[in-house]
């Protein structure tokens, strides 16, 4: 079983504007990755899901990636 990346490192806040933070945690397709293929925990899953989609509202993030 995998450990959670943000409970491992003590990362309280998920910052939509840390681009790299979250590339990790998409795939080749921007896509998020699924908590059981990443090793995050539900909670932080979650979070990870909202800050994925405030950046890519906001263009920081591609919708799709050819």
């Amino acid at each position: 079983m995998k450990v959670c990346h943000f409970c491992n490192n003590n990362i309280k806040q998920i910052d939509y504007k840390d681009i790299e933070q979250l590339r990790k945690f998409l795939d080749a397709h921007a896509k998020i990755i699924a908590n059981r293929h990443s090793g995050v925990c539900a909670k932080h899953q979650r979070k990870l899901t909202e800050a994925v989609k405030r950046a890519r509202f906001l263009a920081l993030i591609p919708f799709v990636a050819r």
